[in-house]
């Protein structure tokens, strides 16, 4: 009787060993891997996007053992959309007046975890080649969303083409005080500006849609400047709220905010991009 018991004992022994190996072997292996890969939505990205997130991809795979997986969408509407159902862990696409907006209207509770970078935007035209050509009652387009339509008619404010009335945080064309050009403001999606260019006297459009429409400082009338309006307009990576403290997504943050990711960001676009951490407006 004492060897059989024994024998029993031994025998659960062994698979309690037989389970914890294979605990160890499978178990917080697979889930560790998958909490150290990241799905980052972006929209409209360029070579020179994919370049930087190549760069803190390496940094994240080196430094934090992140492997970050960018998946890119076609409109502003979609990665805010995936981030809340799940399809992608973080985005980095908007800045904070697209997002107050966008919590708002759809009753969501995304945050921002991390700035990245501020890119002026531009007043264009393939008709003028200076501000002071437009002429009275020309057609500017600006997009149509309720965040990008602030951010427009704020440069056109500091263009001097334009006065706003003060009050409402995000302005529509309701808000413009006083127009001495008696300019006529044609409100299209963003992601139609570029487009709309060629049959307007001038248009604003987003970076993310002009660089691909190869517009440049020859179509360029006027610059965003960076002022005390800019800080609404500063990108960033955004979680969920109940991941703000993702010890993992933060570390995404930290991979992004280095004087690498500076360096790239100024070779490859110049003064049409700034990088956002540690600025104060």
């Amino acid at each position: 009787m004492r060897r059989s018991h024994n024998k029993t004992i031994f025998g659960i022994i062994a698979l309690i060993v037989v389970a914890l190996l294979a605990w160890f072997s499978f178990g917080p292996k697979n889930s560790h891997q998958a909490a150290k890969t990241v799905t980052i939505g972006v929209v409209g990205q360029t070579s020179e996007d994919q370049k930087i997130w190549d760069s803190v991809a390496e940094t994240a795979k080196k430094k934090y053992g992140i492997t970050i997986k960018i998946k890119n969408f076609t409109d502003y509407n979609q990665p805010n959309k995936a981030l809340e159902s799940g399809d992608i862990d973080l985005n980095a696409f908007q800045h904070y007046a697209f997002l107050k907006a966008w919590n708002k209207a759809n009753k969501t509770n995304i945050v921002s975890i991390g700035d990245t970078y501020l890119a002026p935007i531009r007043l264009y035209s393939k008709k003028y080649k200076k501000l002071s050509d437009l002429p009275d009652g020309a057609t500017i387009a600006i997009p149509n969303d309720a965040s990008n339509e602030s951010r427009a008619l704020y440069l056109l404010k500091n263009a001097g083409l334009i006065t706003l009335k003060s009050g409402n945080a995000l302005k529509t064309v309701a808000d413009i005080k006083e127009n001495k050009k008696n300019l006529k403001i044609k409100e299209v999606a963003a992601d139609q500006a570029a487009r709309a260019l060629a049959s307007v006297d001038a248009a604003v459009i987003n970076n993310s849609f002009a660089v691909p429409a190869k517009l440049g400082d020859k179509e360029t009338l006027f610059i965003e400047p960076i002022n005390k309006d800019s800080r609404e307009w500063v990108n960033f990576i955004a979680a969920t709220a109940k991941n703000k403290n993702n010890k993992t997504y933060l570390d995404v943050v930290k991979a992004f905010q280095t004087e690498k990711t500076k360096k790239l960001v100024k070779k490859l676009y110049g003064n049409s991009e700034v990088t956002a951490w540690g600025i104060k407006f």
